[in-house]
């Protein structure tokens, strides 16, 4: 995966960014030494960004969708109170077993809720409103995923989308994922529920406040 600055400034950024739990850290180490997609962990600049948000916006209900590793669920629920809950949701049983061997070593684990299903139907069955929504998962439902989020999330909550930028490739779509991309970025710059910023941040993050 490309990145938007140099390799210096990123370390640079690392160095002055508050360091990752032991337990972050381990998932980290894990996901690089077992899996040949561990670029797509949002990395330690990237996972301070949602912890900071969950925090700062008093996030008590986060909505995940594409657990991975379990690397983000825990950036996010080291961010929210002891009451708080991650409703994270993924396909991959193996690959969430990683995740789950890590939370349980994490004071904040107990706050993550893993669904394992197709995210959509785990969606339609959850009610109530989300104070944030972190949509990381395959890039040709993303606008299906924000439609079905955006009227779950309470006024002043968060939909914060990542690889929205996709190595660049946005400007130059070849592939069904590249032009899905291009498709919801559109759809979210013109949607009058939010307003939202697009950042540089690693692959492109898409940061939403509803209105």
């Amino acid at each position: 995966m490309p990145e938007f600055t140099s390799e210096k400034i990123l370390k640079y950024c690392e160095a002055h960014t508050t360091p990752e739990s032991n337990e972050c850290r381990a998932i980290a180490d894990e996901t690089f030494a077992t899996s040949d997609s561990a670029q797509m962990l949002v990395g330690p600049v990237q996972g301070m960004f949602l912890t900071l948000l969950a925090r700062a916006i008093g996030a008590k209900r986060v909505l995940e969708i594409g657990t991975f590793t379990g690397y983000s669920a825990l950036r996010l629920a080291e961010g929210l109170p002891d009451d708080g809950v991650v409703i994270t949701c993924d396909v991959d049983p193996e690959v969430t077993a990683i995740a789950r061997k890590h939370w349980q070593n994490s004071p904040h684990g107990g706050k993550i809720m893993l669904e394992i299903g197709p995210a959509l139907d785990t969606i339609a069955k959850l009610t109530g409103r989300f104070d944030l929504v972190f949509i990381d998962a395959d890039k040709e439902n993303y606008v299906n995923y924000w439609e079905a989020c955006v009227p779950m999330v309470r006024t002043g909550g968060l939909i914060i989308a990542d690889n929205v930028l996709w190595s660049g490739r946005v400007l130059d779509p070849k592939e069904k994922s590249d032009h899905a991309l291009v498709e919801f970025n559109s759809h979210v710059a013109a949607d009058p529920r939010v307003d939202v910023a697009m950042l540089t941040i690693r692959d492109g993050v898409s940061v939403a406040c509803k209105r």
